[in-house]
Formats: structure tokens, C-alpha cells, sequence
């Protein structure tokens, strides 16, 4: 159903201040906007709440998980919502939720400008059982730093999980094969090359030349 408020417009307006001028675009007219870094993608969603409004979500999204839509595999930030009441006080809430953005966007960027940082991250978190996806990436990333054992070690958390449902069963065959050529660093760079590829042509980006390093 159409949003008739004018809330769409204004954040929309908001977001295109703060967030083009860092190089980000927007997913068509929705209120999602995107940071592409070719291999992972900041995304900045401004949601909506049940009532007329906005919040905003902000993470980093690994593109090797390829998949047919936006996702967030890290968190940075959850703001809100804040309810539309005018539309001068929502115009003041939109230019907030969108400068929260981009300094959001911009930390996630500090955080991960390069791969062997996001493997640093990754490999240094916690180990939360159950939550399968953290080991599937902590030892993605560590075997393409050419750390196999540490990838091994992850990949093998994955394999100890009870697959409960079909996307568990997928992401531990992913797992098997990767687990099988983990001390080959360019093997997993040509599988981690061909599942970004496949996850940019999904989402309708543009192909790019892969340098992951």
C-alpha cells in the first residue's frame, strides 16, 4: 500500500544529503541505501515502524553468502522508531536519522577497510552457539588470509551445529567443501570470487573486478 504521509519524500530528501555525497546509492525508491566495497556492502535502512514514521538500521552485509536480498551480518547501530507527528518536527528527525547514518557508514568503513581486518573482527568474536553464521564467516575470511587452521577450527563449529532446517543443511555443504580446500588460499579465493559474483548479479549490481586481499 502506498505511504501517504509524506514521509517517504522526506527522508528520502534527508538521506540524499547525507548519504550521496559518500557515494552511496539508493535500492530504486524504497528507503534502503547501499555502500558497495565490491566483496561486502555497508546498508542503511531506514525503517519503517508500524505507525507512520522511521528508525534506522546500519550494518555490513558479506556478499560471498550469496543471496537475493539484503541482509545484515553485522550490526552497527538500531535507532528508533521515531513517529511522524508534522512535518517540520519529522523533517528535524529525518536529518538526524540520516546524519546518524553516515557516521555509521563512515565507521563501518574504519572498522573494515581491508579483508585482514573484517578476519581480525570476525575470528576475535565471542562464540555464540547456535549462532552458526559467525563461524561460516569468521572461517571464510580466515582461510582467505591464509590461516587454515583457524578457518578449519570455525568451520568445524559450523559442522557440530544440528542442522534444524534446509538453510542449515545448505550452509554446511558450503562448509565441507570449504573446510576440504581451507589451506588452499587461492582455491577459497576462486570460491569466495564465484559466490560474490553470483550474490552482486542477484541484488542487480554491476559486475566488478574482484581484489580480494
Amino acid at each position: 500500500m502506498a505511504d501517504r504521509s509524506p514521509v517517504h519524500r522526506i527522508i528520502t530528501s534527508a538521506a540524499r544529503d547525507s548519504l550521496k555525497p559518500l557515494g552511496l546509492a539508493q535500492r530504486g525508491r524504497s528507503r534502503l541505501w547501499i555502500d558497495d566495497h565490491e566483496w561486502w556492502l555497508g546498508v542503511v535502512e531506514f525503517t519503517p515502524p508500524r505507525t507512520v514514521g522511521s528508525g534506522l538500521y546500519v550494518g555490513a552485509m558479506w556478499l560471498w553468502h550469496d543471496v537475493d536480498h539484503l541482509a545484515f551480518h553485522v550490526d552497527a547501530v538500531r535507532t528508533g522508531p521515531e513517529l511522524f507527528r508534522t512535518e517540520e518536527q519529522f523533517t528535524l528527525v529525518a536529518v538526524e536519522l540520516s546524519r546518524q547514518a553516515a557516521a555509521n557508514v563512515t565507521a563501518l568503513r574504519e572498522k573494515f577497510p581491508a579483508l585482514p581486518d573484517v578476519a581480525r573482527y570476525l575470528t576475535s568474536r565471542p562464540v555464540r552457539r547456535g549462532f552458526l553464521w559467525d563461524s561460516f564467516d569468521a572461517g571464510i575470511t580466515a582461510a582467505l588470509v591464509g590461516d587454515p587452521d583457524t578457518a578449519r577450527d570455525h568451520f568445524e563449529r559450523v559442522l557440530r551445529e544440528d542442522p534444524l532446517a534446509p538453510w542449515m543443511v545448505e550452509a554446511q555443504e558450503k562448509v565441507r567443501e570449504l573446510h576440504t580446500i581451507a589451506a588452499d588460499r587461492d582455491a577459497v579465493t576462486a570460491w569466495v570470487t564465484q559466490a560474490v559474483n553470483s550474490c552482486r548479479s542477484k541484488l542487480g549490481l554491476d559486475p566488478v573486478p574482484l581484489a580480494i586481499s
